[in-house]
């Protein structure tokens, strides 16, 4: 994609938020609303200069705990879809409680994780992982048994083995699946992380961006607060662009193995 394009494709959102700051001010001093409950845009950008220092290590903290937990949700999830892929009762038996995973309240289940793991990053990750993990096994599961019949047929006659087929035509036409999977995990493992935060946390001194939501919430510094949730929201769309851009370096270089083989 070159500048201009890309330019072109970051215009239309832009203005988009530059409408809605507009609004925000524009019903802050029309409708005279205490700063206590909707601070004006001006406000909460002093607040986010002011703790920018704190914000970023919020931030990477957070970063931390929602890759870890997207990384370990890409190797759970692709190993629950292979084996879904290979075993219709495997897939029967198991996919039910992977529902359960999706439908049962994170904020439920945190509590739990940290009585189990403790306070702390590994009990962030796992809160993150849990929460992520779903879109990697339904859209990995999907790409691995969505296989063009002609080219199963193709590795039959050429008496491939199961292994091979897994290898050489499964795992290869799902790449697409799975970068789609992972592009949704990537934004559900900040919430996750972030969730993960409201309960085990960091400790003390390590404040990610779940804990600085906490305090200023508990505080009633709203200003910081909507700097904190911008901050959280931030990230996401960065994780989120992250994982898509080296999805599609991933499947520029698979598409261009398959237009050399061919």
């Amino acid at each position: 994609m070159s500048l201009a394009s890309a330019a072109r494709a970051a215009l239309p959102p832009l203005l988009v938020f530059l409408a809605f700051l507009g609004a925000w001010h524009l019903a802050c001093a029309v409708l005279a609303l205490p700063a206590y409950l909707v601070p004006p845009p001006a406000e909460v950008a002093r607040e986010a200069v002011a703790h920018a220092g704190e914000l970023a290590e919020a931030a990477l903290l957070t970063a931390l705990g929602a890759l870890g937990g997207l990384g370990l949700s890409l190797v759970v999830g692709g190993l629950v879809a292979v084996l879904f892929s290979q075993s219709q009762v495997a897939a029967r038996s198991l996919y039910p409680y992977a529902i359960f995973l999706q439908t049962v309240p994170i904020v439920a289940v945190a509590p739990l994780i940290v009585v189990w793991f403790g306070t702390g990053l590994q009990s962030v990750i796992l809160t993150a992982a849990i929460l992520s993990v779903f879109p990697i096994i339904t859209n990995g599961t999907t790409g691995l048994v969505r296989v063009d019949p002609q080219l199963l047929e193709l590795f039959a006659m050429s008496d491939a083995s199961r292994l091979q087929l897994l290898l050489k035509l499964r795992l290869p036409g799902s790449l697409p699946y799975f970068a789609a999977g992972a592009k949704i995990s990537g934004g559900l493992a900040v919430i996750g992380a972030i969730v993960g935060e409201f309960f085990a946390g960091f400790g003390a001194d390590d404040l990610g961006l779940g804990a600085v939501i906490l305090q200023t919430s508990g505080r009633l510094q709203t200003a910081y607060l909507f700097a904190a949730i911008f901050a959280a929201t931030l990230l996401g769309l960065v994780l989120f662009g992250a994982v898509a851009l080296l999805g599609e370096l991933a499947l520029r270089r698979w598409r261009g193995r398959e237009q050399t083989l061919h």
